[in-house]
């Protein structure tokens, strides 16, 4: 066996090994009160003589902060109240424009208690099992109970089932953190987004280490795999040494090799360097997890990134009239330059040497060729009467060839077409949670090969590529992103970074926008001279985002900035592409 594929069984025996273990409740403010943990002084009071509507309202307010089992907000409750309100359920978050609506019931003429509404949108909830973000759609329509107390003074009575946090207050009182884990063949890591309590910072790393030690998401199990063994513990807090650096010292990690022990070492690194800048020493039961070297930062470990980044030479490519050119609108060399496969849409493998062009084939007909960017394209056994363009998986490996390419057939079956000794060989993607949201007319692979984002049905969605043992290959957990936006008005999108899409929308004044992977996080592009609808838009890290609207073709830096005109004369119907 190579040392590679030895390195790769051990791996994947550890995760298989891990995956049922892994806790399946948690919450998302569990600090070790020796974590750095500070003393928080008594919850400020309700004004005297607070009316019902502003209680609840401050009170909702308040859930956001969840230090000392959500004291801030029990400071609004009666004491029985205070003991029978559930604070260990889900957080649900809300639009922060949620209204406090009397109900005219329970009038105070009797037993001095009024129902007050909580009214509002849903934006999504904090999963308590790993921590991330979910979002959520539909209405909230919640009956509190308020009454005076022995003083006089209104106070919750009924508290709503369950925490409801404004957006604005989530923001404020959470932190994303970014973990990280492996892909299924340990090449690449790949972020995976968390959310943490702010509060005491000290502690930060603390529960970003707890966080990573669990494992992926829920969402993203299958398809990320840690190299940490399963049931490794903190053996001492991750704090700062006397010295400044930040230590992480592990308990039962288990007679793993040195290649899986530089493997759990990245993950460490890479997740704790988006909280910490102190140099990072990782240690096993108070020793260094590797002799070779005791303190890392980011630079020093190995995260495949560039395995997921195109080449400096290649610019992107525009497909338009059927003839593939260049961005600088130089022409392709072979067939697909020359117009001879009539394209109607095509990809660039990541490492800019391969190319897939779907082509028309007579009357309502197109095929996939795949094969060298200026060569002749071998056409693939794989009728269709439509094709989206199509989308590479990466290598895996530096300058080896990628052997995947991804479809979908027909808007409704996605395939992915591999090269095989006999050739390309289609084979058929269990996709059947994502076409349930409708036809599939876009579909992206991230650049490290585990996720998708598609558009069906015009909504924006993403999903984990879960990769079995015996090659089968599923998408799962399909999540629609920015419901409530973005509705069925995508269009066209892209990968900015491993975590990062860019999309493009019908609506006039969102024609294209930013948002994170777990569509908590949505930016707009500046609309300066963009006409919607924007009907191609292309992205890749640390390239300008380009655009094709009906007037040409555009780039912008970030969503400040203004866009500017391209020299390279295209038409509406132009689809513009960066590798991947």
């Amino acid at each position: 066996m190579r040392p590679r594929q030895a390195l790769l069984a051990l791996l994947v025996l550890l995760t298989a090994s891990g995956c049922a273990a892994i806790p399946t409740a948690t919450s998302p403010i569990a600090v070790n009160t020796s974590a750095g943990r500070a003393t928080k002084t008594a919850a400020i009071q309700p004004a005297r003589d607070i009316d019902p509507l502003t209680l609840v309202r401050e009170f909702v307010n308040a859930t956001a902060d969840p230090e000392d089992g959500y004291a801030a907000a029990k400071a609004y409750l009666t004491d029985a109240a205070k003991e029978s309100w559930n604070t260990r359920s889900t957080p649900t978050i809300i639009d922060p424009t949620f209204n406090t609506v009397p109900t005219g019931l329970g009038a105070e003429d009797d037993d001095g208690a009024r129902t007050v509404l909580l009214q509002g949108k849903k934006v999504g909830r904090l999963q308590l099992e790993d921590n991330s973000f979910v979002e959520l759609v539909g209405n909230v329509d919640t009956a509190i109970g308020v009454a005076r107390d022995a003083d006089g003074q209104w106070r919750i009575s009924q508290p709503p089932d369950g925490i409801y946090v404004p957006q604005g207050g989530f923001n404020q009182h959470y932190r994303r953190v970014t973990l990280f884990f492996w892909n299924s063949d340990f090449s690449v890591l790949v972020p995976d987004p968390r959310y943490v309590v702010v509060a005491p910072s000290t502690s930060i790393p603390y529960r970003v280490t707890q966080l990573l030690l669990k494992g992926p998401a829920v969402a993203l199990r299958g398809a990320l795999v840690s190299a940490v063994p399963n049931g490794a513990e903190q053996r001492n807090n991750t704090t700062e040494a006397d010295d400044g650096a930040l230590e992480v010292d592990l308990t039962k990690v288990g007679d793993i090799t040195a290649a899986v022990r530089r493997k759990a070492v990245a993950q460490v690194v890479k997740s704790l360097t988006g909280v910490s800048s102190s140099r990072i020493r990782v240690l096993v039961e108070g020793q260094p997890i590797l002799a070779e070297r005791e303190e890392w930062r980011s630079a020093d470990v190995d995260t495949g990134e560039a395995l997921t980044t195109p080449g400096a030479g290649l610019t992107g490519m525009l497909l338009t009239g059927g003839r593939l050119r260049r961005v600088n609108g130089e022409q392709v060399a072979g067939p697909a330059g020359t117009g001879e496969y009539q394209a109607v849409s095509a990809a660039q493998s990541l490492d800019g040497n391969r190319l897939a062009v779907v082509g028309r084939v007579g009357e309502g007909s197109v095929r996939l060729r795949v094969g060298g960017v200026n060569d002749g394209l071998g056409q693939v056994d794989l009728a269709a009467t439509s094709m989206t363009r199509p989308t590479w998986v990466p290598s895996g490996q530096q300058d080896e060839p990628s052997g995947e390419v991804w479809t979908v057939v027909d808007r409704t079956n996605v395939v992915r077409v591999v090269a095989t000794e006999t050739g390309w060989t289609a084979r058929t993607v269990n996709a059947s949670e994502l076409a349930l949201h409708g036809p599939i007319t876009e579909l992206r692979l991230s650049r490290d090969g585990t996720r998708v984002a598609a558009v069906a049905g015009g909504r924006l969605l993403v999903a984990a590529v879960v990769r079995g043992q015996d090659s089968a290959v599923t998408l799962r957990s399909p999540r629609n992103l920015q419901p409530s936006l973005v509705g069925a008005t995508a269009l066209s999108l892209d990968w900015l970074a491993q975590d990062v899409l860019v999309v493009s929308t019908s609506l006039a004044s969102w024609p294209i926008a930013k948002i994170t992977v777990d569509g908590l996080g949505i930016e707009r592009y500046n609309t300066s001279n963009l006409t919607a609808p924007v009907t191609s838009v292309t992205a890749a890290p640390g390239r300008n985002v380009l655009a094709v609207d009906q007037s040409g073709l555009w780039s912008a830096g970030d969503v400040a900035d203004v866009w500017r005109a391209s020299p390279t004369e295209v038409d509406r119907a132009t689809q513009v592409f960066y590798p991947g």
